[in-house]
């Protein structure tokens, strides 16, 4: 039983799961008749609200066969009256699988150790691995496999940190422009060395961010003030000149895609120029969470199927 707390989890069979997702996307046809989740329930719990999270998971559930079932902070005792490891050994006699919309990686990490069942982590103050798949899945529909140059102009958050792994997994390059003092959790930036020594991947980290758009092939931006920070009044000036605006984007190749995990904050991190710009693949990437997300689901819970279903769609490994 495998569960997926960082996107490097996947990395064995990341680009594998992608195309998976990818073809079942773009060709009805083969997926109409395929149920890999048929008596399945999976559960997931939520302690920060979720609008692409949610509704992407509850819907690829339903196209897989299966029963989701939606937990809120409020319906379960999780971390009030009964431990995390509790609930996790309860939930998982009843499920197939879980994932957990949390704010604290540890407590994502307990669940994932008392469970029985693949946990999922659905992010995490730390990580964010769906976001990840979704992102490279979106990279790859629109660029390809070829080597690319992303970057990140932003807080050096849970977004970038599974960004930055799944980068390196795939061999391209990347680039971070943070402020100082928002740089990347340094363990997670190792761990991306590592990978990248192996990919041949270029970790970049710079407090410039023209320096960092310069001839990029993704621009890829967050919310400055993430949730659960709204009491940092003083925030947002520490990321003066960091919007991603028409003057910063002209930097970039002319052929750029600009990415946003959503929701956005237009006209703090992001202009609706470049939201709403021919070179804006966000809505394209908010889509990706659930067709990434269905394949993770079906990779973690019926590995038969996700190997019969790879061969039918004839991917290449």
């Amino acid at each position: 039983m495998n569960s997926v707390l960082s996107i490097d989890d996947l990395s064995e069979d990341l680009e594998q799961i992608l195309q998976w997702a990818i073809t079942m996307k773009s060709d009805d046809e083969i997926a109409a008749d395929f149920f890999p989740l048929m008596n399945m329930s999976i559960g997931s719990i939520y302690e920060k609200p979720s609008t692409r999270t949610r509704v992407s998971f509850e819907v690829g559930i339903n196209k897989l066969g299966g029963n989701s079932l939606t937990l809120l902070k409020g319906d379960i005792q999780l971390g009030k009256s009964e431990t995390i490891a509790d609930t996790a050994r309860v939930l998982s006699r009843y499920l197939d699988a879980m994932t957990y919309r949390c704010y604290s990686h540890s407590d994502v990490a307990e669940l994932a150790n008392n469970s029985k069942v693949p946990v999922i982590n659905a992010l995490s103050d730390k990580h964010h691995p769906c976001q990840a798949a979704a992102d490279l899945m979106t990279i790859i529909e629109k660029k390809g496999m070829e080597k690319l140059k992303i970057a990140w102009v932003g807080d050096g958050n849970n977004v970038l940190h599974d960004l930055m792994l799944a980068a390196s997994i795939f061999g391209f390059d990347i680039t971070w422009a943070v402020p100082k003092g928002y740089e990347p959790d340094s363990e997670v930036v190792n761990r991306s060395e590592i990978i990248a020594e192996k990919t041949g991947s270029k970790l970049i980290e710079t407090n410039d961010p023209v320096d960092a758009v310069k001839n990029a092939d993704v621009i890829y931006t967050d919310v400055f003030v993430s949730m659960g920070e709204e009491h940092l009044d003083n925030k947002m000036n520490d990321f003066s000149g960091f919007q991603v605006n028409e003057e910063l984007v002209s930097k970039a190749k002319e052929d750029y895609i600009f990415m946003h995990c959503l929701p956005a904050h237009r006209g703090e991190e992001v202009t609706d120029y470049v939201m709403d710009s021919k070179n804006s693949v966000v809505f394209d990437q908010a889509e990706n969470r659930m067709w990434s997300q269905m394949s993770i689901l079906t990779y973690l819970v019926n590995r038969p199927a996700w190997e019969t279903y790879s061969q039918l769609l004839e991917i290449n490994y």
